[in-house]
């Protein structure tokens, strides 16, 4: 525990504990030296593992000769910048501060600085804070078209801190905020940061890439449908701690009324439509490509279904733009029917027109030859009445 360091006659002291403070003297015949050990202690919750979000609590405890002087605690992050803190309880001898909520970028080593004017104490206190999660953006955003392939990843930096302890996790999906979720793969990382993954829905239609970057979650969807759309939430859980990261899919589609050749002189209706719900900036964009500013549609800000009344056959582009970028793109060829088929429908046309006149006509000679037959008979029945009131009996040869 304790030393004498030669030839100066210095006094070491090894594993230090708040015991250890007071006043320390040396003596030399007459001599004395009387030196005052000021002893501090900083602990940190969760041994200094944290997930991503979490608020870590520092708890620092000084212990001297009586008395004990007022401290000013400064703290500052791995990239050296000074953090905002909460000082939730104060004692001259104990301080309890609450820091920031931590990012996964925050992962280093931090340093307490301690001051005080009397006695004069200037004391830095390094201490190590990692913390586990994802390096996405809080809320990402994908974009894809229907029947394309889209990867979504989730990208870990437990390799980056070396993490020592393992944790667990799952990805889950779900159409919209409320739904029922959907749990998609189960996963595990070890102590060494190598990733294991589980395949759990047997319903969904998506893969487990086999190559991907040290602790990555990834999963493929190899044809998007448009149902597909939703939120796919992947979530880490440390000792009953979790932390989530979040990737909303967005899938567009287009389609045609009526489905089929444009022919001369017709018109139709194409419909883009994005599921689910878009950021403010965001909006959909019909034009026909070699077109004229005529054949340019635009969408409110935040609609998901944009429709446009066409008379000219090409190539038709539905765009989704987001602050001025394009995030996807998807064409519709409308075909120009040919000249036969023109020739058909208007023979058809005409036909059906000439057709109708006959019907017409028919049913209007019909009509007066029935109404002659019921005049007729109406005529006879009259006779006949008349000839029985008078009782008389008429021959006709």
């Amino acid at each position: 525990k304790f030393g004498i360091k030669t030839p100066y006659k210095q006094l070491q002291v090894w594993n230090l504990k708040l015991s250890d403070a007071g006043i320390y003297t040396c003596e030399y015949n007459s001599y004395k030296v009387r030196i005052s050990l000021h002893v501090f202690k900083l602990t940190i919750s969760s041994d200094g593992h944290f997930l991503q979000n979490e608020v870590p609590e520092l708890v620092l405890t000084q212990n001297s000769s009586d008395p004990l002087p007022e401290l000013s605690i400064t703290f500052f992050d791995s990239n050296n910048k000074k953090i905002t803190q909460i000082l939730q309880n104060k004692s001259h001898q104990k301080y309890t501060v609450n820091l920031k909520k931590l990012e996964a970028m925050d992962s280093g080593t931090w340093v307490c600085q301690v001051h005080s004017d009397s006695p004069l104490i200037n004391q830095n206190i390094p201490f190590a804070v990692k913390v586990l999660g994802f390096q996405n953006p809080d809320l990402e955003r994908k974009y894809a078209t229907v029947d394309s392939p889209v990867i979504l990843s989730w990208r870990l930096n437990s390799q980056k801190i070396k993490w020592k302890e393992d944790f667990t996790g799952q990805l889950n999906w779900k159409q919209q905020e409320g739904a029922n979720a959907h749990k998609l793969l189960d996963f595990n990382v070890t102590a060494q940061g190598q990733l294991h993954e589980i395949k759990k829905s047997s319903n969904f239609l998506f893969e487990i890439p086999e190559r991907k970057p040290e602790s990555t979650i990834e999963v493929k969807l190899p044809k998007v449908h448009f149902n597909h759309s939703g939120q796919y939430q992947c979530q880490l859980e440390y000792r009953g701690r979790h932390a989530q990261s979040k990737i909303e899919l967005v899938v567009m589609k287009v389609s045609a009324n009526p489905a089929g050749p444009l022919s001369s002189g017709g018109n139709m209706t194409l419909t883009c439509q994005v599921s689910g719900s878009l950021p403010p900036s965001a909006y959909l964009r019909w034009e026909r490509v070699n077109g004229t500013k005529l054949d340019v549609k635009n969408s409110k800000q935040q609609e998901v279904k944009l429709e446009v009344n066409i008379t000219a056959a090409g190539l038709w582009r539905c765009h989704l733009i987001e602050d001025s970028d394009r995030k996807i793109s998807l064409h519709y060829h409308v075909e120009e029917a040919p000249v036969w088929i023109n020739n058909v429908i208007i023979g058809a046309s005409v036909g059906g027109s000439l057709l109708a006149f006959a019907l017409g006509c028919l049913c209007i000679i019909s009509g007066i030859n029935w109404q002659r037959r019921r005049q007729r008979a109406k005529r006879m029945a009259q006779a006949r009445q008349y000839l029985l009131e008078n009782k008389t009996c008429q021959c006709q040869q």
